[in-house]
């Protein structure tokens, strides 16, 4: 395959681009990529017994998008491959925020993970605050401007409004912490098995 000299050149300078974009990868990750990259780039122009024109090499790499596009999206898979293998909240949280900054998938992702750590973080602290407010935390039923009723998980503080009446009782503190701690469980393999699903979606190449 005969490759021109300028279009070696470019292919060189839209991997010096992504190389200088990919943080959070050790030196040998990046130097893989890299090769990886080439590699694809290559196999992508092999055209046997013609010779490979600048254009292509410009098609080729604008497949891939910009260097700054590329390198996010190997920053985020690589984001979500580390909370797949540790589980825990704050990695996993970090990867959903980059691929909320990539995609619409990802926004909705994000937001209903979000949601779902949030409300199982109430009924935690709810269940929590009673044993110190026994006479205030809890879920309550209120009545709002209208005389119309309402439910809701109060902490505590303040005294309750009057005609308002705590529905659960101590069983708050059981029901709060089963209903929490399965909401966060829940919710983290629900965006886990999202992660997997958008890794696997994705056409990066890899070594």
């Amino acid at each position: 395959m005969n490759i021109p000299e300028d279009a070696k050149q470019k292919t060189e300078s839209y991997l010096a681009k992504l190389r200088a974009q990919l943080r959070g990868f050790d030196n040998q990750q990046v130097a893989e990529i890299v090769a990886e990259l080439r590699s694809h780039i290559m196999d992508k122009l092999a055209i046997p017994g013609d010779a490979v024109s600048a254009a292509q090499v410009d098609a080729a790499l604008a497949a891939l998008g910009s260097p700054e596009e590329l390198a996010s999206q190997y920053i985020t898979d690589n984001l979500l491959a580390r909370a797949e293998v540790s589980r825990s909240l704050l990695p996993l949280l970090d990867g959903l925020f980059r691929w909320a900054s990539l995609s619409v998938a990802g926004f909705f992702v994000l937001v209903g993970s979000v949601m779902g750590y949030f409300l199982g973080m109430v009924f935690i602290l709810v269940a929590v605050l009673k044993l110190f407010h026994p006479q205030t935390a809890g879920l309550w039923l209120l009545h709002d401007s209208t005389g119309d009723p309402e439910l809701s998980f109060r902490m505590g503080f303040g005294s309750s409004p009057p005609g308002s009446r705590d529905l659960l009782g101590w069983w708050i503190v059981p029901l709060g912490l089963l209903a929490g701690c399965a909401l966060v469980t829940l919710t983290t393999r629900f965006a886990l098995w999202c992660t997997r699903q958008y890794r696997r979606s994705r056409a990066l190449p890899r070594t």
